[in-house]
């Protein structure tokens, strides 16, 4: 016989076999059930076209544009849906890429209407490809006041691809080295020049100097230096007779053989013969007066003349003396030759 109570865990002990089972409960029906599902079902699709709506509205679906239609030799790294850029801002989107009948790329690009403005007749368009990032379709427009670009027009693109330059500059930089080892090997004319360098710089630190590579060896060189030494010696005395000459002729203080003082000397003393002269023509001047006024005394007036005559003639002798003493002592009436030893 079991003592322990029933475990709470179990539930409630079953109904003795042979008792009545209670009544199930049944769900009750949902009015309208078809309607509400088939309205939640409208309300999801109108939800999903009206995002696709707004997407094509976000991008511009709706939009009025107009087409530019860009030609290519290659068109490599354009997808569909890229955009094209002025200054850095998108106003236009390829649509579609196909191949023209000459064998061209054709990118078809819609542009909204209120960014056509910015094309041109002289817009230029390229079509870069960079080493790092995608390709880029960019437009450049330089004189905004030239006339707007047409709808549909045609309009060549210019590429600049980095990357194909890359087989260029590697030819090139090959070549540079080429070069740089034709330049530094042994036998290069750089290597020779540098050794006739290094030979001049030492024969212009050796003891003839600049002067011994001038000239070529150093006998030359010695003799070159012996005649500025001469020469230097010859302009000292040169010096040395030109200060003896002026001395000589303009003289110096308690010299008394200087030419000069005795030229003025004598100039003052020709002076002097000359005012004596002068007074003894005027006397000359006043006895011919008086010879024209008295005509009874011509006979004293012919004696007074002839002595005057004589007092004249005197004078004169006087002043040509005078005259060659001067000659004599002016030194450059001498032979003023200057014979170099």
């Amino acid at each position: 016989m079991n003592d322990h109570p029933p475990h709470p865990s179990h539930g409630p002990a079953a109904p003795p076999a042979g008792a009545d089972a209670p009544p199930v409960e049944t769900l009750r029906p949902v009015a309208y059930l078809e309607l509400k599902a088939a309205a939640l079902l409208l309300f999801t699709l109108a939800l999903i076209v009206g995002s696709g709506l707004y997407l094509l509205y976000a991008r511009g679906a709706f939009e009025p544009t107009q087409t530019l239609v860009l030609t290519a030799d290659d068109s490599e790294g354009v997808v569909v849906g890229m955009d094209m850029t002025f200054s850095g801002f998108p106003i236009g989107r390829v649509r579609r890429i196909e191949l023209a009948e000459s064998g061209n790329a054709r990118i078809l690009v819609d542009v909204p209407r209120k960014d056509a403005h910015w094309l041109r007749e002289s817009s230029v368009f390229t079509l870069v490809r960079g080493l790092v990032g995608g390709t880029n379709i960019r437009a450049y427009s330089g004189i905004l006041t030239d006339p707007a670009l047409p709808d549909g027009a045609v309009r060549p693109v210019l590429r600049g691809d980095a990357t194909a330059e890359i087989p260029q500059l590697m030819a090139t930089a090959r070549e540079l080295l080429t070069n740089l080892n034709a330049l530094t090997s042994p036998d290069a004319a750089l290597g020779n020049t540098l050794t006739n360098v290094k030979a001049l710089t030492e024969r212009l630190n050796g003891p003839g100097g600049a002067l011994g590579v001038l000239m070529g060896n150093e006998a030359d060189a010695k003799k070159i230096v012996a005649t500025l030494e001469r020469t230097n010696a010859l302009l000292a005395r040169l010096d040395g007779m030109a200060a003896r000459a002026d001395k000589q002729v303009f003289g110096s203080e308690g010299n008394k053989d200087a030419l000069v003082p005795e030229v003025r000397a004598t100039v003052a003393q020709l002076n002097g013969l000359l005012s004596d002269t002068r007074t003894s023509l005027k006397k000359v001047d006043a006895v011919l007066v008086e010879a024209q006024a008295i005509g009874a005394n011509a006979r004293e007036a012919t004696t007074d003349l002839g002595a005057l005559r004589a007092e004249v003639e005197s004078n004169l002798r006087k002043v040509e003396s005078l005259v060659n003493e001067i000659n004599r002592k002016w030194p450059f009436a001498r032979d003023t030759e200057l014979k170099l030893p």
